[in-house]
């Protein structure tokens, strides 16, 4: 079990109105309070004690939910009718094991809901604790902080009841709540319309990578071709993050989970960050090249065989990872980034269904894409339509852009006032 690091402050220096704590120096009227004596915990239970269906009385929430929404919890892809355990509205709820804890997946239950076993909820006693100020609180200690981080991720009421918060009078609570409220209404905002931005990408790629909708001055037919004709596979290494850092090196390498889950569609080396080998480490494996395609072969669902394409490769070389299949098309096939949206347009990604294996974890093959089939327009053809999806990635950009901003000042003013530095009327 990780301690919470708590240091009585001897400070002479304590401006007027303000007391020394175990959590530090904190405003006089100020507490310091365990979780455990403010909320009440829950947790989850297993999907076999449930009747799911598409639609029901209460939300069964997993880990994956969360992933639907900036803070308020309302949906989830299966619900409920069943006399389980139910969570209450207002009940701050976060995934209690795995790597979800490191991202620190913070939700508030904005309508009764039910969860599963890799969930837990804390419900706080409204009369010393605000729901949307404890929301706040836990989003600010970040969960890995309350977790047991020594092995797998994991957060039990062991970790909860004795992690001590300052907690300001009810009344400067809600007014410190309303005030970054307003945050985060700007960033649910924004949240919002990234989504809308990429369904719209999708509409887009779908129409323009299936010749459903052709751009002006365009008519000629296109070619259907194998992929496994088009170019040939390259090596990959099985490094493993260990081997990896964030900051220097000779080499870079793509593993297989930045392109599952962090990597955009096309990758432009000149700045977009890829990690580094770490200089006691060989490398075995072609470096790529402009234009290369690098499929994941492995992932727990069935985002397998999701792709990108590198460009603009600098002086430091590119290697292709872990659980990675690199593909080098065949010169003056293929434009820059064109064969990128391609592999990844929904047309193309439905051939690879049949083609995946495995039951927890899924794979794909060199031997399967080989079989997969493109329909290739002329190049003109190929550089307008990457131009148009060129423009809508970075539409999109901008839009994660001004989101990053807005997390920032929120970031910046709740540790000024979650510590007392800065006060508000109330």
């Amino acid at each position: 079990m990780v301690k919470q690091v708590t240091t009585m402050t001897h400070d002479t220096n304590i401006p007027q109105g303000y007391k020394a704590t175990a959590l530090g120096i904190i405003p006089q009227e100020w507490e310091v309070m365990r979780l455990g004596d403010i909320v009440s915990i829950t947790s989850g239970e297993s999907p076999s004690l449930y009747h799911l269906k598409a639609e029901g009385k209460y939300p069964y929430v997993k880990v994956e939910d969360l992933n639907n929404c900036e803070k308020y919890q309302e949906s989830s892809r299966e619900y409920s009718d069943d006399n389980n355990t139910t969570i209450k509205a207002g009940s701050i709820i976060f995934p209690k094991r795995g790597a979800s804890i490191l991202n620190n997946k913070v939700r508030i239950a904005a309508k009764d809901i039910q969860m599963d076993s890799n969930m837990m909820a804390i419900t706080p006693h409204t009369t010393i604790v605000d729901t949307e100020f404890l929301y706040i609180r836990i989003l600010h200690e970040r969960l890995y902080r309350i977790a047991d981080t020594s092995s797998i991720p994991q957060i039990n009421n062991k970790h909860i009841i004795p992690y001590k918060i300052a907690v300001p009078p009810l009344a400067e609570q809600r007014k410190i709540a309303e005030v970054l409220g307003v945050w985060d209404e700007a960033i649910e905002k924004q949240a919002r319309l990234i989504e809308k931005l990429a369904l719209r990408k999708r509409a887009l790629m779908q129409r323009l990578l299936s010749a459903k909708l052709r751009l002006p001055g365009f008519s000629e037919p296109w070619e259907k071709v194998k992929l496994g004709d088009i170019g040939h596979f390259l090596s990959s290494n099985t490094l493993s993050r260990d081997c990896l850092n964030e900051q220097i090196g000779n080499i870079k390498n793509i593993h297989y989970g930045d392109i599952l889950i962090k990597l955009p569609t096309i990758v432009d080396a000149s700045f977009i960050h890829i990690p580094y080998v770490n200089d006691d480490v060989i490398v075995k494996s072609d470096y790529l090249k402009n234009g290369d395609i690098i499929f994941a072969d492995t992932a727990e669902d069935y985002t397998v065989g999701k792709a990108i394409e590198i460009i603009n490769i600098q002086a430091i070389p590119v290697t292709s990872g872990l659980h990675t299949i690199p593909f080098r098309p065949k010169s003056g096939i293929f434009v820059n980034r064109f064969l990128g949206y391609y592999v990844n347009s929904t047309d193309y990604r439905r051939q690879l269904q049949p083609l995946i294996q495995g039951i927890k974890v899924y794979s794909i093959s060199k031997t399967a894409l080989c079989k997969t089939t493109l329909k290739i327009p002329t190049l003109s053809e190929q550089t307008a339509i990457a131009e148009v999806l060129t423009a809508a990635d970075r539409e999109i950009e901008l839009a994660k852009e001004k989101l990053e901003r807005l997390r920032r000042q929120k970031r910046g003013l709740m540790q000024q006032l979650l510590t007392g530095k800065r006060r508000i009327k109330y």
